[in-house]
């Protein structure tokens, strides 16, 4: 009998050649379903994205209320929506006082396209560096800063006068100078494994940019809204941008990201060309609004406040011999084990047994743990708990 799956499988586009395949039937909470009925502790929140958790009372609302009013009524930054001037306003009051204005768009890929347009043209500069085995997106500019030199095979000629820095590594930082219009780094590198930057790095690659004229843009997509255990990453290190790029959990499950600075440099979008960078659908008012609802939950309840403590759950209850380390900050976590082949196996192995967890792109070893902010200390456990049973049958 012909099935879904057959369509998906000769209809829909794939990036890997042996995918999950799951057919999903309904998510709640930390919870997905499947269609043959089969329950799933969701370790993934897709990819970090569903920071409430599947179907949060206050984002489906939020969207509902909405949809009853309108929905996609003109291109961004013509016409004043409700939704999407209040979740600018809220936002900025959560950011350093350098950041004045917000530019939103449907990815943080997009965001990331129009941050470096942005610094380009504030600057007048054409260089700019990003750090290797860095991931900021898969369009064409974001891909030209992504720094894996295998992920862009085929791709090319890439975006010129870009360069690579190591992460972590002062000395690299002074190949940051007065020709280039923009240093970008992940405040949290995430395909590389969860990198923290040490202490004072971060400060230090400021220092740098500032003494040259230069921008930094930090990208939040994946450690903004909360998952560190702050609203932004950047917080634990005490360094302010000149560029925030953000997605991924901002949106409570629907499609947005956003890019954030100063009045004087997103100016120069408004002249000289007019229309100097535009989107369809950035600002739409029903993305706007769950994003909106999702800001407001996550800035008035404990759920932030409790992160800390759940990191710390994770790692006592993922002690075992077969994990070498683990590697990040909040609820994104990297449990390093042996080899590649591993990893391929715990993924299997605890899908099999109702846990789901995936793997991080340029680090082989690691297994991504990157639940909703949601996720109770009962479920932590009960996923830890099946975690450790996989580990003892390898």
């Amino acid at each position: 009998m012909h099935s879904l799956k057959d369509d998906f499988l000769k209809f829909q586009a794939k990036t890997n050649p042996y995918p999950l395949s799951l057919e999903i039937k309904k998510a709640k909470g930390s919870y997905i379903t499947t269609t043959d009925g089969k329950k799933y502790l969701d370790f993934i929140a897709g990819v970090s994205a569903c920071s409430l958790g599947h179907l949060h009372p206050k984002v489906t609302s939020a969207i509902k209320t909405q949809i009853k009013k309108y929905m996609h009524v003109m291109v961004y930054g013509e016409f004043i929506q409700a939704p999407a001037v209040l979740l600018c306003k809220e936002l900025l009051r959560l950011l350093p006082k350098n950041q004045e204005c917000v530019y939103l768009t449907n990815s943080g890929t997009e965001a990331i396209e129009g941050a470096i347009k942005l610094a380009k043209k504030a600057t007048g500069r054409e260089e700019l560096i990003s750090a290797f085995n860095s991931y900021h997106g898969s369009t064409h500019g974001s891909l030209s800063l992504l720094g894996s030199s295998n992920q862009k095979m085929g791709y090319g000629p890439m975006l010129p006068k870009v360069k690579f820095i190591r992460f972590n590594h002062e000395n690299d930082i002074k190949k940051i100078t007065k020709k280039t219009a923009a240093v970008l780094l992940e405040t949290i590198q995430g395909g590389a494994g969860f990198i923290v930057p040490d202490l004072n790095y971060l400060k230090k690659v400021k220092s740098r940019c500032d003494s040259m004229g230069t921008l930094l843009i930090l990208d939040e997509i994946q450690p903004g809204f909360g998952r560190t255990g702050r609203f932004f990453g950047f917080e634990h290190f005490d360094v302010e941008p000149d560029i925030i790029v953000m997605g991924k959990g901002m949106g409570g499950g629907l499609p947005v990201g956003a890019f954030t600075s100063s009045h004087s440099l997103m100016k120069h979008f408004q002249d000289k060309p007019k229309l100097g960078h535009i989107t369809t659908f950035g600002g739409n008012p029903v993305i706007a609004a769950a994003s909106l609802a999702t800001l407001r939950f996550l800035r008035d309840s404990k759920l932030i406040s409790q992160i800390e403590k759940k990191e710390a759950l994770f790692k006592k209850e993922l002690k075992h011999p077969q994990i070498k380390e683990i590697r990040g900050k909040g609820l994104m976590l990297a449990v390093i084990v042996k080899n590649e082949e591993m990893v391929d196996k715990i993924i299997e192995k605890c899908i099999k047994k109702g846990v789901l967890v995936f793997r991080l792109l340029w680090e082989k070893r690691a297994l991504r743990i990157s639940p909703p902010l949601t996720i109770s200390v009962n479920e932590i456990k009960k996923g830890c708990t099946i975690i450790r049973q996989v580990l003892d049958s390898l």
